[in-house]
C-alpha cells in the first residue's frame, strides 16, 4: 500500500514577484501526514495560514490567487504542480509576501530542490479519488473531462486565437515523466496583452528571463517601442512577427505544456491526488478552477469509495475456503467470496437474492435485509482479516466483543450485490484488534461499524 508522502527537509527559493516586482522568497517544508498543502504570510501581522484547496481561490485572470480573510497570495500554481507531480501529499509552505517568486516562468527550479532535498514516506496511506464515471466541466468554449482510468495520464489541446500560433496539444501519459517533460514549460504572454496588463499595474516583474513574449498580431513602430522600453528590453523592427525571448523555446509546443503545468498546479487544490484520464480543451485557469471546485464536490459525496469489483476475476478465497476458516454454516454464513486481501485490508462479497432465509419474515411484502445481519457480514470479514495474521488459521476463531459507531444509510433488498471494505485500525496485540468496516451496494455505503474483535484458539 502506497504512504502519504512529505519532504525530507526544507528548501528556499528566492527571486521576484511577476506580478509585484516584489524580492520573495518562499520556503517548503515537511509537514505531518493528512496535513495536505498549506500556506502561511510571514509577512503579515499574525503569520495568518491559508488551506491551499480549491473554495479558497479569489482570481483566476492571470494565475491562481488564493485568499481568505487579510490574506492574499498569487502564482502558486507553478510551486504546486511540482509538489502534486512529485507524488508530496503534505507540505507546509512560507512566503514572505502575496506571491511565489515567478523565477524563470516554469516549475523546474522547484523540481530540482524537491529532488535534491528527498522526500520520506509517512504513515497514514495514500488517500487516491479513483474516477468511476465520466465527470465533465465546461466554460464558454473551454472543457474539461475527466473519464476513469488505471493511472492518471493528461492531455490538453490549445487554440490561441493568432496566425502566428497554430492550435496545439501537448500530453502527460505518466505523471512520473512530469520532471523532464512538463516543469521546464515557462509560461507565455501576448505582446497584444502587455498593455493592458502594465495599465492594470501588473507584471511589474516579467521579463524575458521568465517568460515567453509572443509577437503575433503587427502593431505601429511607435507602439511597439513603447512596449519595449516598459519592458526594459530592445526595439525591434516591427514587421516581423515571432517570439521575443532570450532563450529558445524547449519544445515546439512549450506553450501547451505550459497548460498541463497550469491544470496539475489547479488540481493539487483538490486535496487528494487523482486516478482519471484528463482530457482539456481550451483550459485557463477559470476552468481550472471550476473544475477542481466540482471535484472536491464529487469526493465530499463519495468521502468512502467502494472497492472496484470485478466478477469476472477469480477469488483470494471461495465459499469452500471460507467455511474452512469461519464456524458459521448456513444460513449465517453470509460472506460468499473474497476479492482482495492484504496485511491491514479485505474486500468480500456477498450476492443477496430472493431467497434469502430472513426475507421470509423480515418484510415480505417489501423485503428489506436486516440491519444487524448486514453487521454480522461485515464483522465475518473481519474475521477473516484477523485470521489472515496467524499461523495455522483453522486453529482459530474470532470473536467480536464490541461494535460502534454504527450506521445505517440505505436499506439493501434482494439482487444488491454487498460488497464489504474492513481495514485494521490498529495491529493484533495479545489477541484483540480494532477494525472499521464498510458495506456498499454499487457505489454507495449501505451501512458502517467500528469493530474490536478477539482471536482464541479453538478447543
Amino acid at each position: 500500500m502506497l504512504k502519504q508522502m512529505s519532504l525530507k527537509g526544507s528548501f528556499s527559493l528566492c527571486g521576484k514577484g511577476l506580478h509585484t516586482g516584489l524580492s520573495l522568497t518562499v520556503t517548503f517544508n515537511p509537514a505531518p501526514e493528512n496535513t495536505g498543502y498549506k500556506i502561511q504570510r510571514i509577512d503579515l501581522e499574525g503569520m495568518p495560514i491559508i488551506d491551499a484547496v480549491a473554495e479558497n481561490v479569489i482570481d483566476t485572470q492571470r494565475g491562481t490567487v488564493l485568499g481568505k480573510g487579510n490574506i492574499r497570495i498569487s502564482t502558486v500554481e507553478h510551486g504546486l504542480a511540482a509538489l502534486y507531480a512529485l507524488g508530496i501529499d503534505n507540505c507546509f509552505i512560507q512566503v514572505n509576501g502575496p506571491e511565489f517568486p515567478i523565477l524563470d516562468g516554469s516549475a523546474a527550479m522547484y523540481i530540482q530542490k524537491i529532488q535534491e532535498i528527498g522526500v520520506e514516506e509517512l504513515n497514514a496511506p495514500k488517500d487516491w479519488y479513483i474516477i468511476r464515471h465520466k465527470i465533465e466541466i465546461k466554460d464558454g468554449s473551454s472543457c474539461i473531462t475527466i473519464l476513469p482510468d488505471d493511472d492518471f495520464s493528461l492531455t490538453a489541446m490549445c487554440s490561441f486565437n493568432s496566425k502566428f500560433i497554430n492550435s496545439q496539444f501537448a500530453t502527460l501519459d505518466k505523471i512520473n515523466d512530469f520532471a523532464t517533460e512538463i516543469a521546464p514549460a515557462r509560461t507565455f504572454v501576448f505582446v497584444r496583452d502587455i498593455e493592458p496588463l502594465l495599465n492594470a499595474n501588473l507584471i511589474k516583474g516579467g521579463d524575458l528571463d521568465n517568460a515567453i513574449v509572443i509577437y503575433e498580431q503587427q502593431t505601429t513602430q511607435e507602439r511597439l517601442d513603447k512596449l519595449a522600453d516598459m519592458l526594459k528590453v530592445e526595439h525591434r523592427n516591427a514587421s516581423e512577427l515571432g517570439y521575443i525571448q532570450h532563450k529558445p523555446l524547449v519544445w515546439e509546443n512549450e506553450c501547451t505544456r505550459h497548460k498541463l503545468l497550469d491544470i496539475i498546479g489547479d488540481m493539487a487544490l483538490i486535496g487528494k491526488p487523482i486516478k482519471g484520464r484528463i482530457i482539456a480543451t481550451r483550459p485557463g485557469h477559470t476552468i481550472n478552477n471550476k473544475f477542481a471546485r466540482q471535484m472536491r464536490k464529487e469526493i465530499r459525496k463519495h468521502e468512502v469509495q467502494a472497492p472496484i469489483y470485478n466478477p469476472n476475476e477469480a477469488p483470494i478465497m471461495d465459499n469452500i475456503r471460507i467455511r474452512e476458516l469461519l464456524p458459521h454454516r448456513y444460513p449465517m454464513q453470509l460472506v460468499d467470496k473474497v476479492i482482495s486481501l492484504g496485511a491491514t485490508s479485505i474486500v468480500g462479497i456477498k450476492n443477496v437474492t430472493s431467497n434469502e432465509p430472513f426475507f421470509v419474515g423480515h418484510f415480505p411484502q417489501e423485503p428489506v435485509m436486516p440491519g444487524v445481519l448486514q453487521i454480522e457480514a461485515m464483522a465475518q470479514c473481519g474475521g477473516l482479516l484477523v485470521l489472515n495474521t496467524v499461523e495455522e488459521p483453522e486453529r482459530w476463531s474470532t470473536y467480536f466483543i464490541k461494535i460502534d459507531e454504527v450506521k445505517f444509510r440505505q436499506k439493501v433488498v434482494p439482487g444488491d450485490t454487498l460488497i464489504f471494505k474492513v481495514d485494521l485500525l490498529a495491529p493484533l496485540r495479545h489477541g484483540i484488534s480494532s477494525m472499521k468496516g464498510y458495506v456498499f451496494v454499487g457505489d454507495h455505503i449501505a451501512s458502517e461499524a467500528t469493530f474490536t474483535a478477539q482471536i482464541v484458539k479453538n478447543k
